[in-house]
């Protein structure tokens, strides 16, 4: 499939600096560019490779302004990296085919609704009192427990497994592996100094437009719910405790870590291996750089860095400081000795 810069450039509302009848049938990375794909440039770091890409097309920040000559045609938008994904979506909704109906051998409890156009591949159980919305995907070997719920247009890939009484908004993302509703991680000491498991009854809840990473897990609530709110992104390898409250429109990076009952407010951005202890709140518009570890509550439109977890600019003195200990350690060792020797007098 083929598209002409003068279509690109019309579905982007974008201008056109080059051959406007120039063609392209793929994607790269502009550092990879090859003839014949479409590529961005978002980052300034990757200014460099514009010069030199091979890409046919090239789409530009419009306020983008090249130092030297560049072969590719450009397209200025308002936004490269978000018209490149809108780009993106529409070449998937043009090559994906949506699978539809039930594969064998799968299995589907006696009773349970299913919407329209729904897709249960092979291999997969529906379990009783589960309810399936319209046009869900269900990939092969996925366990949906008893009572679940899904709403329209979820994906669920394989080998995902769905707890009994989860519920699942509309257009939810669960990708493989990944666990939602299992038991949370609750024990109680006892005289012996053994450990009696506590019973987990509560449930988990995705809002609608929630995504789930590979690998990750969502635990129920011990009693009530775990909720993850409408338009959160959780990549992989993330693990979120029982009965934790994650508001709206948060993206965590993979391996971070939520205690149980943490509240996170919304539009929060918590990168790679980020930790939260337990029974503490987050506000909103908090960003805490990569293995940030998290003890106390932190109030909103912060950024937050190191473990334990200061303000960025502190972060940065305190790191600036920490790489002259071996030299401060050397001057101080002088000095006492220099001490000694003035006391010796």
């Amino acid at each position: 499939m083929e598209f002409k810069a003068t279509d690109i450039a019309s579905f982007l509302g974008g201008e056109i600096v080059g051959d406007s009848d120039v063609k392209v049938n793929n994607v790269s990375k502009i550092e990879e560019g090859k003839e014949g794909t479409l590529a961005f440039l978002a980052n300034p770091k990757y200014e460099h490779y514009i010069y030199e890409t091979k890409a046919s097309i090239v789409l530009v920040n419009r306020t983008f302004v090249p130092n030297k000559e560049i072969s590719a045609t450009l397209i200025k938008v308002d936004d490269a990296y978000k018209a490149f994904a809108s780009l993106l979506d529409l070449y998937v909704q043009a090559t994906t085919k949506v699978k539809k109906g039930i594969e064998q051998p799968s299995f589907v409890s006696e009773g349970v609704p299913l919407g329209e156009d729904v897709y249960v591949g092979a291999f997969a159980y529906i379990g009783q009192g589960a309810v399936i919305g319209n046009k869900v995907q269900i990939h092969p070997q996925v366990h949906i427990g008893e009572n679940v719920t899904i709403g329209d247009n979820s994906i669920i890939y394989a080998g995902a497994k769905i707890y009994p009484g989860t519920v699942i908004g509309n257009r939810c993302i669960v990708h493989s592996g990944a666990v939602i509703g299992s038991d949370g991680f609750g024990f109680a000491p006892q005289e012996d100094g053994s450990y009696k498991k506590i019973p987990q009854i509560g449930i988990a809840i995705l809002e609608d437009d929630v995504e789930i990473g590979a690998n990750t897990t969502v635990d129920c609530g011990t009693m009530g719910h775990t909720i993850i709110r409408k338009g959160t992104k959780i990549d992989n390898l993330v693990q979120i405790a029982h009965n934790c409250d994650i508001g709206e429109h948060n993206v965590f990076a993979g391996q971070v870590g939520i205690a149980g009952s943490t509240k996170v407010g919304n539009y929060n951005k918590f990168a790679g291996q980020v930790g939260l202890g337990g029974h503490i709140t987050v506000g909103d518009h908090v960003t805490l750089g990569a293995q940030s570890g998290v003890g106390q509550s932190v109030k909103s439109n912060q950024v937050l860095f190191g473990s334990p977890a200061i303000e960025i600019k502190q972060a940065m003195k305190a790191y600036v400081a920490l790489r002259y200990l071996p030299e401060m350690r050397t001057d101080v060792a002088r000095l006492k000795k220099d001490l000694e020797a003035l006391k010796d007098k």
